[in-house]
Parts: C-alpha cells; structure tokens; sequence
C-alpha cells in the first residue's frame, strides 16, 4: 500500500458491499419519496433533501474510499472516520427527516405500521434523552479502551460492526435532539442545547487521555506494520496516536458548535412561530370582545 495521499484516497477506493447497498437503497427511497410530494403537487424542502445527500455522501465516502483503505493503518485515519460517522452523519441524517416524509408517502397500511413503531415502548425507552447521552459518551470509552477495538483491527466482520454502531448512537443520539421528525424523546430546546453542551467535554477529555497515555491503542497492531512494506513512510505510532487524539478533540468541539448553531437556529424559529401564533390567538380574542 503507498503513502497515504489525496491521490490515494481515490486510487484505494473499493466497491465494500454493505455501504454500497444502505447508500444506493437509502438514497433511492428518499428521492422516490421526494418525487411522490411533488407529482401530487406538495411541497418538500430543498434542505432537508440536501442535508440527506450530505449524510449519505459522508458515510460513503468514510466506508469505501481511500480512507476506508487506511482506517486500520493509521488511528489518526481511522479518527477522521470514527468523528464522521457518529456525529456528521446522524446529523445530517436527522436533518433530513426521513420518518417526516415515510409518514407523507407510505399507503395507508406500511403508514400504520411505522406508526405503531414510533409509539412502541421500545422506541419510547431507545429515545429517552438521559438514556442516549449516556450511551453517545460512553460507547467512545468502550471502543477504546476495551478488547472492542483490537478484535475490529483484526475481523472485518466486528469492523463493520463497530461503523455500524458509531452511526446507531449518533442517530439515537442527534435525531430526537434535532427535533424535525416526530420522534418520542423530544424534549424543550434549552434541554436540547444542554445536552449539546454537556457532549463537548467528554469528547474532549477523551482526546486529551488517548493523546496522553503511554500504552498505544492496538495493543501491537501498529507497530507491526512498520516491519513491512509501509514502514518506509508509516508515522510513529506513538505520534499517529497523538494526532488521532488531537483530532477527536478538534472534530469534536467544532461538529458541537455547528450542532449548537443549528439547535439555536430551531429555537429561534420555534419561538417566532410561537410567537405569531399567540398573536393571531390575541387578534381573534380582540375581534371576538369587539363583536
């Protein structure tokens, strides 16, 4: 394998199954579904239609190209992955509101059906906030810091696993917070930008410990590399590990902030709607004294 390049991370793409798959299904019942509001004549946001195409483009990207390639040769590689899928493609996923537009599409009975879901207890307790945040801060933790990331090094099964979880969790997490589809688990948005808040330490804590302990994650992974073909130009696993700590650090905070913004962004506009409906409510008041 060569040096890690932008000319690598195209040449190194690879057809992985079952990212081609959920992309091309996924991506193709949306725009059915986009395409069925428009021949009857309704409306569906432009943003929400690109806010999808963006998820689905980042988890792609992340899953069969050259960083897909290089996420079990270099930590700092497979960070950028990680950070990708758990938190900019939940989000942008959810901003999608894909539940929204199943529910405008579906006949009548597959309607029902995801009805029924969305009203399960089992939904009810997967999008209960406290449940969630904790899941979102702990699951980092695990994936480091137990036997869960050396078996995903060596077993493509457990590695496509672990893609799989990081993109659950971050959508358990974001979708009920984001609050454009009509989930069970929606809370006022001050508890939203709380639990926004409340992240940002703990990706950074976990940044700062991955960069500052001695012992490298892998186990002896990484170092084994260097006895081949690609040691000639790997980094130092001990710096690799640094950057990969820097980097979920960084990626963190700065997706926290854009989540924030975006969060800021609903409130604001929940509280004008609000507001114009207490107007209209006072208008019709006022009419109704005047008669």
């Amino acid at each position: 394998m060569e040096q890690l390049s932008w000319a690598t991370l195209v040449t190194e793409w690879t057809l992985a199954p079952l990212p081609l798959v959920v992309t091309v299904w996924s991506v193709g019942l949306y725009v059915l579904g986009v395409r069925t509001l428009t021949r009857r004549g309704d409306r569906w946001p432009v943003g929400r239609s690109i806010a999808w195409g963006v998820g689905m483009l980042a988890f792609y990207l992340v899953t069969s190209s050259g960083l897909a390639a290089y996420d079990t040769v270099l930590l700092s590689v497979h960070m950028v992955q990680h950070m990708v899928l758990s938190m900019v493609v939940p989000l942008s996923l959810a901003l999608g509101a894909p539940v929204t537009l199943a529910l405008r599409t579906l006949p009548r009975s597959p309607r029902r059906w995801l009805l029924a879901v969305l009203h399960s207890r089992v939904a009810k307790v997967l999008s209960f906030p406290p449940l969630t945040f904790l899941l979102y801060v702990i699951s980092p933790w695990a994936l480091y810091f137990t036997s869960w990331y050396d078996a995903s090094l060596s077993s493509a099964y457990v590695h496509e696993m672990m893609h799989v979880h990081l993109v659950a969790v971050g959508a358990l997490f974001f979708w009920p917070i984001v609050g454009v589809d009509p989930l069970p688990g929606r809370v006022a948005h001050p508890f939203r930008v709380l639990l926004t808040v409340l992240t940002l330490p703990f990706h950074a804590f976990l940044g700062v410990t991955i960069m500052g302990q001695s012992a490298l994650l892998g186990g002896d992974h990484y170092p084994s590399l260097h006895d081949g073909p690609m040691g000639a130009w790997l980094p130092d696993p001990r710096a690799d590990q640094e950057l990969a700590g820097g980097i979920l650090w960084g990626a963190g905070d700065l997706v926290g902030i854009v989540f924030f913004v975006v969060l800021f962004v609903q409130w604001v506009r929940a509280s004008m709607k609000e507001a114009e409906r207490e107007d209209r409510r006072l208008d019709l008041l006022e009419k109704q004294g005047g008669g």
